[in-house]
């Protein structure tokens, strides 16, 4: 079924085209005090000392190279803290220049569209039918409310088996035309699977969600937990411990998805379309 996306403010960061390099700041800025300097010697009656190329260097001082030196630096700090990505290193800039031309999340437009979907997922695996019904009822929301993406309440899977649990949120995420990422409790650090791991530690890394966004350019994937009852924890060198649930909780919440930040870029996001 084809759905329309909407883009969102995903973030509040700033791609800087050019950005300068310091001894660049440095030349334009003695070069502009300079021709002031010249200027004012003109006014004052003086010759015109800038056919000297020896007088026109000598027209700017050790003390005035300190200051513009300083001046250069504070200049492309502050561009830095504009950006919003001063304090990461370039690789990781890099990462999130994905972010550029923005991200998107999938829009339902009316209810019947939704009913649309949920009758063809029923159609497939109409024993699923609590959790497609469930599902149902938010997409219905989104629609009626007139939400700029899809939302529907977290949701467990409880069943045998093989009953298809992980195939029938597969089938949505079809359905839906959103992306997924999935996190494999029993094989893989749960916690850090999904939300990456702070810069320090020797695995580093921005957890599956957020490589999702960056990778499909979109702000509302659907996140597959298996077997989420089988999480362990992971227990840092200075005892810390970090579980599943620590990284969920600020996820599930809306609220609080909304300024989610990521461990791995320290930075905050709208996660808030992530179901």
């Amino acid at each position: 079924m084809t759905l329309s996306k909407t883009p969102i403010p995903f973030c509040s960061l700033k791609f800087i085209d050019h950005l300068p390099r310091l001894r660049e700041v440095e030349d334009r800025l003695k070069e502009t005090l300079r021709e002031m300097r010249n200027r004012k010697l003109v006014a004052a009656g003086s010759e015109d000392r800038g056919d000297d190329l020896a007088l026109w260097y000598q027209l700017i001082n050790d003390d005035d190279r300190d200051m513009i030196k300083r001046r250069a630096i504070r200049f492309l700090e502050r561009m830095q803290s504009l950006s919003g990505m001063g304090h990461l290193p370039d690789p990781s800039k890099t990462q999130l220049n994905a972010l550029r031309d923005g991200v998107s999340v999938t829009h339902i437009h009316t209810e019947h569209k939704a009913d649309e979907i949920a009758a063809a997922l029923h159609a497939e695996m109409p024993w699923m039918a609590p959790a497609t019904e469930e599902v149902w009822h938010g997409l219905r929301r989104s629609a009626r409310e007139g939400l700029p993406g899809l939302r529907f309440n977290p949701l467990v899977l409880v069943g045998s088996p093989g009953i298809g649990k992980s195939f029938w949120a597969r089938r949505l995420a079809h359905h839906l035309a959103v992306p997924t990422t999935k996190i494999e409790a029993t094989g893989e650090p749960g916690t850090f699977s999904l939300v990456g791991t702070q810069r320090g530690w020797s695995s580093a890394a921005p957890g599956k969600l957020m490589q999702t966004v960056l990778r499909e350019r979109h702000a509302g994937p659907l996140v597959i937990v298996d077997e989420v009852e089988k999480t362990g924890d992971v227990n840092a060198d200075n005892g810390t411990r970090h579980t599943l649930t620590d990284a969920l909780l600020p996820l599930l919440e809306r609220m609080t998805a909304e300024g989610w930040e990521c461990p791995f870029y320290q930075m905050r996001f709208d996660m808030s379309w992530a179901n």
